[in-house]
């Protein structure tokens, strides 16, 4: 197997004078989709946060293709990853096409004019994510898995190795919820390194090639979701008695009886 992409080793995370993070681990490799999952309060987001370095660690090791993360600043770690965020902002009179725009930010120096590459780059992400068929239209016209995609397409125009997507499906219906599925699972399989933060247990055992159990603000456990996500650890992470059959449907006893 070739070098990990990111590797991240016991981060710590302080906001004020709460912990938020204290023994967090992970690594992805090409072609990897990563499922981050939880109970709400683990330290899921932070940590993707803290890996993107958009939130500071007050200790542990990350390095992105070998490159600590403490020397990689602006430009150059928006090269190696895109981070889709969970909530981006809407700008009124913003269509999709100049948003996607956005994402060859770190390719285009100040006052310069973007390249042919730089829109062979905003059409490939619009065609990869299916908004190229909207992309004309303003972001607050779209519906939320259409906004959805959006964002991933500014990730994928900033031709990072990388994408990490905090719970890009959390507000979504069914069948959003699925295209943007079926969507980072393609980007995995050509290529692409995908850490998904996600609710959904079904969902990460379906799509995710590795599992990142978080609890308590550490790393649980780690590995192919039908070894991660027993029944046991359900039980002892989420406090309920559900279990993944082996088409990795979620079978929850509701009522505890």
């Amino acid at each position: 197997m070739s070098e990990p992409r990111l590797v991240a080793r016991d981060v710590h995370v302080k906001i004020g004078d709460t912990p938020i993070l204290h023994g967090a681990s992970m690594s992805v490799h090409a072609g990897e989709l990563l499922a981050v999952v939880g109970p709400n309060g683990a330290g899921k987001s932070t940590f993707s946060r803290a890996v993107s370095g958009l939130q500071p660690m007050e200790q542990g090791d990350v390095c992105w293709g070998g490159i600590p993360l403490g020397e990689l600043k602006g430009r150059k770690i928006a090269r190696l990853r895109a981070f889709v965020p969970q909530r981006a902002p809407v700008p009124a009179g913003v269509t999709v096409r100049e948003a996607v725009e956005l994402g060859r930010s770190p390719h285009i120096k100040a006052f310069a004019r973007p390249t042919r590459h730089d829109r062979e780059a905003v059409e490939h992400a619009l065609e990869r994510t299916g908004t190229l068929e909207f992309a004309e239209r303003r972001l607050t016209t779209l519906s939320g898995g259409e906004l959805q995609r959006v964002q991933i397409a500014v990730g994928l125009a900033q031709e990072a190795p990388v994408l990490i997507a905090d719970e890009p499906t959390s507000h979504l219906d069914l069948g959003a919820t699925a295209i943007v599925a079926r969507l980072l699972r393609r980007l995995a399989d050509d290529g692409l390194s995908v850490i998904l933060v996600v609710h959904d247990l079904a969902l990460a055992a379906a799509i995710a090639d590795t599992v990142v159990v978080m609890a308590d603000g550490r790393t649980a456990a780690t590995g192919k979701p039908d070894e991660v996500l027993t029944r046991e650890r359900l039980s002892e992470v989420w406090r309920v008695d559900a279990s993944l059959d082996e088409r990795g449907a979620l079978h929850v006893n509701w009522l505890g009886r």
